[in-house]
Formats: C-alpha cells, sequence, structure tokens
C-alpha cells in the first residue's frame, strides 16, 4: 500500500516524456515550421543588418522574386528535364547493379568473405574523383554523369541489400529450395519481396547521392543541366537567382526523397 500511494503521489513522472513514447504529428509539423521561420527571420535580419554585403545575403523578398522568374524561364526547365534523366537513368542502372551485387555478397558466404571488403572500402570514396575517368570513357555529355551516379548509387544499393540478405527470415529460403526454385525464381519471388524494405531504403539513399553527384559533376565540366546553371547565375554574382535555384533544387530533391520514402513505409 505504502508503495502504491507513492507512485500515485508523483502523477507528473508518468506524464512526462519516456523513450519511445509517441509525438503527434501536430507536434513535430508545428516544430519544422517554427525552425523555418526562424530560418527566415534570422536570414532576413542579418540581410538588413549590413554586417554582410548586400548582394552577398540579399532579402528573402528578392529571393522570392528571383524564384518566379526562375520558374516562367523555359531554359529551366530544359535543364531539370537533364538532370532529372541523368539522375533517373543512374539510379535505375547502379540501383539495378547493386540488388544484383547485394543478393550475390548476401546468399553466398564465400563471395561475401572474397569481395564485400572491397564494397566496404570503395563505398566512403568520394566519387568525383573518377570523373576524370568517365569523361574519357563515356565523353563530356550526359552519359559520364550517369556512369558516375551510377556508381555513387550503386555502393549504397549493394550494402543495404546484402544486409537486408542476412536479417531475412532462412525459412523462406529452405522452402524456396524445397521446391527446387531456380536462382531466378529465389531472387524474384522470395529474395525481392522479403527484403524489400532494405532494398527501398538503399535506393533512398542511392537517390540522394546519384543527385549530388550528378549536380557536382554538372559543375565541372557540362554546358547543361541544374548544376551548369548554377555556375552560370554564378558567374553573373546573381546571388538572389543563385539562392532561388538552390532553394528550388532542395524542394525538389526533398520530394523524391519523401516519395521514396513513403513507398518505403508503406511497403514496411
Amino acid at each position: 500500500m505504502a508503495a502504491t500511494e507513492q507512485l500515485k503521489s508523483r502523477p507528473t513522472a508518468s506524464r512526462g516524456w519516456t523513450p519511445g513514447t509517441r509525438v503527434s504529428a501536430r507536434d513535430t509539423n508545428l516544430i519544422r515550421v517554427g525552425v523555418v521561420l526562424g530560418a527566415a527571420l534570422l536570414w532576413e535580419a542579418v540581410s538588413r543588418s549590413g554586417l554582410l554585403f548586400r548582394d552577398v545575403v540579399p532579402s528573402l523578398l528578392a529571393i522570392g522574386a528571383s524564384i518566379w522568374k526562375l520558374l516562367l524561364n523555359p531554359a529551366f526547365y530544359a535543364n531539370l528535364q537533364v538532370t532529372a534523366w541523368e539522375v533517373f537513368a543512374s539510379l535505375a542502372i547502379g540501383g539495378a547493379a547493386g540488388v544484383f551485387v547485394g543478393i550475390l555478397l548476401g546468399a553466398n558466404r564465400f563471395l561475401a568473405a572474397a569481395y564485400e571488403p572491397y564494397v566496404y572500402y570503395l563505398a566512403p570514396t568520394p566519387r568525383i574523383i573518377f570523373f576524370p575517368v568517365m569523361i574519357m570513357w563515356f565523353g563530356v555529355g550526359v552519359a559520364s554523369k550517369i556512369a558516375l551516379g551510377a556508381l555513387s548509387c550503386f555502393f549504397t544499393v549493394a550494402l543495404s541489400t546484402a544486409g537486408g540478405m542476412r536479417q531475412m527470415d532462412k525459412v523462406l529460403i529452405r522452402v524456396g529450395k524445397s521446391f527446387r526454385a531456380t536462382a531466378w525464381q529465389m531472387g524474384m519471388k522470395i529474395y525481392l519481396p522479403a527484403m524489400r524494405v532494405p532494398v527501398l531504403n538503399g535506393i533512398r539513399l542511392g537517390f540522394g547521392t546519384a543527385t549530388v553527384t550528378a549536380l557536382l559533376a554538372e559543375t565541372k565540366l557540362s554546358n547543361q543541366g541544374l548544376g551548369f546553371m548554377i555556375m552560370q547565375i554564378y558567374a553573373r554574382f546573381d546571388m538572389p537567382s543563385l539562392y532561388g535555384l538552390l532553394i528550388i533544387v532542395f524542394v525538389i530533391a526533398g520530394l523524391g526523397n519523401l516519395l521514396l520514402g513513403k513507398l518505403t513505409n508503406t511497403s514496411a
């Protein structure tokens, strides 16, 4: 009785936040809006303070006007189409290769022991250092950007798929073998459906790396794409348009990541 009364006398402890407590969507949305508004107010305060050059930190009104002009500019959509194709092709090629290699490494212990360390060692390597090689192999056009983006995407998808293979229920593998399923049937009917969440998570991460790599490659050597457009605007020192284009790229990449996240959560 005494212990029960002591617990009742401290209601605030049970009402506090504890790990595992669910946070409402309304609270998280309020926090997100607050962070965005706080960052916007800080930016505008710095812009009006005169601490930095006016052209370096333009006002939000100037950035908003530049965003509107960019959205009305046909050149923006032409460059967006080029970058979108590079990212999509990189994700398709690198993702397919990553899933295939990840299944091999996850299903075969000998291949994993022999070759997986190379994948781990090469995964953190900055992909941009391979750009000169890609230019020599595929030229200065879109193909070299796609090849570099596919290489960036490959490692994240391969490692995520291999990890998902090792966490898969072994009963499913024994069932497939008991029905004498071929390697193709095992991959399409058992492996991929059973580890769709790790694969989608790898593709989601691969989308980010492919986007960053494609944009970075476009800033180095290209005559089209959003990265090329960013460098052209920077050469004119049109800072409102530069910030506006960066915001547009951020929003587009965020929407793509959000869509892939929805697919992952739906498959979970």
